[in-house]
């Protein structure tokens, strides 16, 4: 008997979110070694907790608390990104690829 339509997209999204708040809570759990674990658990939680969200009841994302939660932790990161590369940039010794942060 064929699935009812629009239950097998549905249930592949719910369980691609499952995997990446998965992959996301991994990724905040071994950071326990890093010397600024306390700044990336953050940054992989939030995510974690978004798409668990998402994995749980699609139709979070229309929730405005979901919706600012996510988009200020975009810009954050994305600031954040743009300020670590100006960093490395001004402070850039040799070839762009010779430094760790370049790799």
């Amino acid at each position: 008997m064929a699935p009812a339509a629009g239950r097998g997209p549905r249930g592949l999204w719910r369980a691609c979110n499952w995997f990446m708040g998965a992959f996301f809570a991994l990724a905040a759990f071994v950071q326990v070694n890093d010397p600024d674990a306390e700044l990336w658990m953050v940054v992989y939680t939030i995510p974690a907790t978004l798409t668990l969200l998402v994995g749980l009841n699609p139709l979070v994302t229309g929730n405005f608390i979901w919706k600012s939660v996510s988009a200020i932790h975009i810009i954050l990161c994305g600031l954040w990104a743009i300020s670590l590369a100006y960093n490395l940039l001004l402070h850039k010794k040799q070839n762009l690829l010779h430094e760790e942060e370049g790799r």
